[in-house]
């Protein structure tokens, strides 16, 4: 029974940096060394690409969420290839009009893997924090009453 807390324990440490990101109109859950296939990107193969939307980003000791992106976020990609979803199939038709229509559609992805994680500030609160202080320190205006 040990054993298997211990590699629950493990596969937990595993999951300490990830992040949240927004690309092509969706948020990602993004962890290192993981593909994902995003829609079509214009983008050659082994093309690097970087992410700066990101919405919460978590590492060892600290989550950092964003409002609505947090600063000096980063996630580099890397383009792995380009490919084509499993078809879907449309089928409309409007009864007692004899109108049938069948269509189909293929999705176009880029498959990439995601080669690091990082943030330039490692202390996001300690700068909202100082914004409030540079609110509260602003003289307010005297008028003199009559």
């Amino acid at each position: 029974m040990t054993n298997s807390k211990n590699s629950s324990n493990n596969s937990s440490e595993s999951n300490e940096l990830y992040a949240i990101a927004e690309t092509s109109g969706q948020q990602f859950w993004f962890e290192v060394d993981r593909y994902y296939d995003i829609d079509r990107l214009n983008a050659k193969e082994k093309d690097k690409i970087t992410l700066e939307k990101v919405l919460l980003l978590k590492d060892k000791d600290s989550i950092s969420v964003g409002k609505p992106y947090v600063k000096d976020a980063k996630i580099e990609l890397e383009v792995v290839s380009h490919k084509r979803d499993k078809k879907i199939l449309v089928y409309k038709m409007r009864p007692k009009k004899k109108t049938r229509r069948k269509m189909g559609h293929r999705q176009e992805l880029t498959r990439v893997m995601v080669k690091s994680i990082t943030i330039g500030n490692n202390a996001p609160k300690s700068s909202s924090k100082k914004e409030t202080v540079k609110k509260e320190t602003k003289p307010k205006s005297e008028k003199s009453t009559n």
